[in-house]
């Protein structure tokens, strides 16, 4: 089995896994700077675009493709490219297709496609200038293209949203609401759906902090709020989308609406992807390996499934135990080290609260 993997920064996720199945790696990378580049079997440079690893897998003769990309705006050419490679050369390409990026990318095609699914999202409106403004404040102001809190602002006065447009023309304009943060991974794939546990990810702020700078747990456990309640919506929202790969949603629940509000949908790699695989034993980046070799289903899922308690903690520079070989493997190591040096973060998992709160001290 051969695989063609587009993107190189997220490679070192997986290549224990890759390895371990035996399969022959292919990897297509823009920036010959890149890391891992050391890792893969092939590596070839290509110009930025989905036409060099279109040409390297059938180069290659690659039995799948496999995008790892983790930003947002190369995710529509990869849709195309998809699409075009599937219909004309039959090799599957595990990503969204072009209607599910095309709701996903952009923040108010993607209110419209809750609102017509039946999904509660906290009210808006597009302002095209402050004096528009008809909600109460505070609001949270957005662009609509952008991820990683780029480009959002909590405005509090009326002189804050002045402020917010002397950078921008127009904001979609949301009701701030206050209440839990929460993440959940949806992996899906030839039809088939199914939402991993759901994570928390902090209380809202007025400061906008950034989910980076929380501390984050799983299994979600916020009062008042059925964990079946945000799976259930979360899978309603990848199966409407009707594509495969990662799905990555955000939720608020407001405690005092009693309401689980949907936020966005992202169909990529994300953030709290190594603690949804802490919290219960899949790993949403091996998954889309196993996806490219015909071993998804939801059975399989079922099998892997465990019941951790697990947290992750900013931690800047990391100065704890070393993790066994391979260090980026829950499946040898009860704790994952990620992240870039000086925002570095540690994701750890226990059996009881009690044996997780004693292991994080030790590593922190």
């Amino acid at each position: 089995m051969k695989i063609l993997f587009i993107g190189s920064r997220l490679y070192d996720d997986i290549d224990w896994y890759v390895r371990k199945k035996g399969i022959e790696s292919v990897l297509t990378e823009s920036n010959e700077q890149a890391i891992n580049l050391d890792l893969p079997d092939q590596v070839f440079i290509v110009p930025r675009g989905m036409d060099g690893p279109k040409q390297v897998a059938l180069m290659q003769n690659v039995d799948a493709i496999v995008p790892l990309i983790g930003i947002d705006p190369p995710l529509i050419d990869v849709a195309r490219m998809k699409e075009e490679v599937e219909a004309e050369y039959n090799i599957p390409v595990v990503a969204a297709g072009v209607r599910a990026v095309e709701l996903t990318s952009n923040k108010i095609k993607t209110k419209e496609f809750y609102t017509e699914i039946g999904v509660a999202t906290p009210d808006y409106q597009i302002l095209n200038s402050p004096e528009e403004l008809a909600l109460d404040l505070p609001v949270v102001l957005k662009q609509g293209e952008g991820q990683g809190g780029k480009d959002i602002k909590v405005a509090k006065t009326l002189q804050d949203v002045r402020d917010y447009f002397e950078e921008f023309d127009q904001a979609l304009c949301e009701k701030f609401i206050e209440g839990s943060e929460i993440s959940i991974e949806v992996l899906g794939f030839n039809g088939e759906y199914v939402a991993l546990p759901p994570i928390y990810k902090g209380e809202t702020t007025l400061e906008g902090t950034h989910p980076l700078n929380k501390v984050k747990t799983g299994p979600c456990m916020v009062g008042g709020l059925d964990n079946n309640l945000v799976q259930h919506t979360a899978y309603q929202v990848a199966k409407n989308l009707a594509s495969d790969g990662i799905f990555e949603m955000d939720f608020m629940y407001s405690k005092k609406d009693n309401q689980l509000y949907a936020i966005e949908v992202n169909t990529r790699p994300n953030g709290t992807r190594y603690l949804t695989t802490a919290t219960c034993g899949v790993n949403s980046l091996c998954e889309l390996v196993n996806m490219a070799v015909g071993e998804f289903s939801l059975a399989n899922i079922s099998d892997k499934l465990e019941y951790n308690y697990s947290t992750e903690i900013p931690i800047g520079n990391y100065n704890g135990p070393d993790a066994l070989e391979p260090i980026k493997s829950f499946e040898v190591n009860d704790f994952v080290v990620h992240g870039p040096e000086g925002y570095q973060r540690v994701t750890a998992k226990a059996n009881s609260k009690k044996e997780l709160d004693e292991l994080v001290e030790k590593l922190i």
